[in-house]
């Protein structure tokens, strides 16, 4: 199995109504293999504080043991080297095998901190799409620098950067 990037994405919703529009767009973006939810743990507290959890994974039980045995390995590689990531791929494979939930109950404590009447959702998210382009990169002799996700307010702050730089430059 091939993994691309993987991003974590936790999102807030005020009121956690929802009408089906985002369930259809990612269903899209699965359908044409754009992406995939590795895992997605979705959590609403109503007005009175009681709890709905809604889990959704699209690997299957064989996929998501290799997952967490090519996530165990990393690790393993990372703290102890080939002994450490061979380890960590045994260890990775059997956590997942007792439990398919990459992100398991409990592991974000998002219950405690999510505010009465809202909503939360905490996703694991493959990027197919980057798969053949990474690994075109790779054949081409290239490595990995530097990656980072900007978003519309760090263009603002760049915009008021340059305007506070203008404002001090002598005329």
């Amino acid at each position: 199995m091939s993994i691309g990037p993987v991003q974590v994405l936790v999102i807030g919703f005020d009121h956690g109504d929802f009408h089906g529009q985002i369930k259809a767009e990612l269903d899209r973006l699965r359908d044409s293999d754009t992406i995939r939810l590795i895992d997605l743990l979705f959590i609403r507290k109503d007005a009175d504080g009681n709890v709905t959890r809604i889990h959704h994974s699209d690997l299957g039980f064989d996929d998501a043991v290799e997952f967490g045995a090519t996530v165990g390995a990393l690790i393993g590689l990372g703290a102890g080297g080939e002994e450490g990531a061979e380890e960590g791929a045994a260890l990775g494979a059997a956590v997942v095998a007792d439990s398919p939930d990459v992100l398991p109950e409990g592991a974000w404590y998002v219950d405690d901190t999510l505010p009465n009447d809202t909503a939360a959702a905490v996703a694991l998210i493959e990027h197919r799409w980057a798969i053949p382009l990474r690994d075109l990169i790779r054949d081409a002799g290239g490595f990995h620098l530097a990656d980072a996700w900007i978003h519309p307010l760090d263009l603002v702050a760049i915009g008021l950067a340059a305007a506070e730089e203008a404002e001090q430059a002598p005329a």
